[in-house]
């Protein structure tokens, strides 16, 4: 039986347009993805047309998945890797297009980057919030991943709490714990990100929490009051100091391998720049122009238009 708390909402896999989509990611990845994920706020909102949808393809191996050296290099020396999808509406010429952003990540990757094998929360802070298995390619590999998926959970939890306010509620507790990892990131989404999430999600967190409760330590408790579901923890002042060090060195690394998978994405994903540009200026609500010099030469120029997008307050 498993672990892993339902996700409420519509089911995306039921939509043929994204049917078509995923078979051909699937073509175009040799067969040898194992399971697509969706997760993010086109899941959360029930509408996958409404931006651009978040998809993990998590694949057998990084060769199976490219079958050419250089893509399946990238992936493994800096996973994962990202590229654009889109796919025009199935039956309905007029209907809308279904854009996604997608990740490939292998199986092993995933499943080490959801646990503390991982100091970075790329992946296990990512994964921490309501995620849908949209295709699995039997029951085995379909528990392999909410064990992850709840592992996920487990990872960001024992990390956050002894950084986090010793009491509180457990909607706090979430935001909180998120917002630690999003500022291990270049984000530009609009502030109160973390606390939207936790407040959309409180069944799920309340379930995932109440399956953690018992092996986070730290004198962690989970009780209610007045209804509401609130926490108590008690780590000692060196666990807490310890704590405090590690989310400074994640925000130092995050940030930095955020930058190289930026133009790591330059080479593997189609169009990388005008993606960047839109993601900016749609999170931001400034435009962002492209210099034709960065167009150029990526390597030499994008370091200082990466600077002056920081400086401006895109980047945070």
């Amino acid at each position: 039986m498993s672990t892993y708390p339902p996700v409420s909402g519509p089911d995306p896999a039921l939509d043929p347009t994204l049917a078509a989509l995923l078979a051909q990611l699937q073509a175009r990845h040799h067969d040898a993805i194992c399971c697509t994920l969706v997760y993010g706020s086109c899941l959360r909102s029930g509408d996958i047309y409404d931006g651009l949808l978040d998809l993990y393809l998590v694949c057998d191996t990084y060769r199976a998945a490219y079958q050419r050296t250089i893509p399946a290099a990238a992936n493994w020396l800096l996973p994962p890797n990202v590229f654009y999808a889109e796919q025009r509406a199935v039956g309905d010429a007029t209907g809308p297009t279904l854009r996604s952003k997608v990740t490939v990540i292998s199986l092993r990757d995933f499943q080490r980057g959801c646990s503390p094998a991982w100091f970075e929360s790329y992946i296990w802070g990512r994964f921490a919030q309501p995620t849908r298995i949209l295709y699995a390619r039997n029951e085995q590999i379909r528990t392999q991943i909410e064990a992850a998926l709840t592992a996920a959970a487990h990872t960001l939890l024992r990390n956050a709490l002894p950084a986090l306010p010793p009491e509180g509620s457990l909607v706090s507790l979430w935001e909180q714990a998120l917002g630690l990892s999003y500022a291990t990131e270049l984000r530009t989404e609009r502030s109160g990100r973390a606390q939207e999430l936790a407040q959309s999600s409180r069944d799920f967190y309340a379930s995932l929490t109440q399956h953690h409760a018992a092996r986070l330590g730290n004198g962690f408790t989970l009780y209610q009051h007045a209804g509401e579901w609130r926490y108590r923890c008690a780590p000692g002042r060196f666990r807490r100091n310890a704590a405090v060090l590690a989310w400074t060195l994640r925000r130092g690394q995050g940030k930095l391998l955020s930058i190289l998978r930026l133009v790591k994405g330059l080479f593997t994903f189609e169009g990388g720049l005008d993606y960047i540009a839109w993601k900016l200026e749609r999170h931001s609500g400034e435009e962002i122009h492209i210099p034709d010099k960065v167009r150029r030469a990526p390597l030499i120029h994008l370091w200082a238009f990466f600077w002056g997008l920081y400086r401006r307050g895109i980047f945070k």
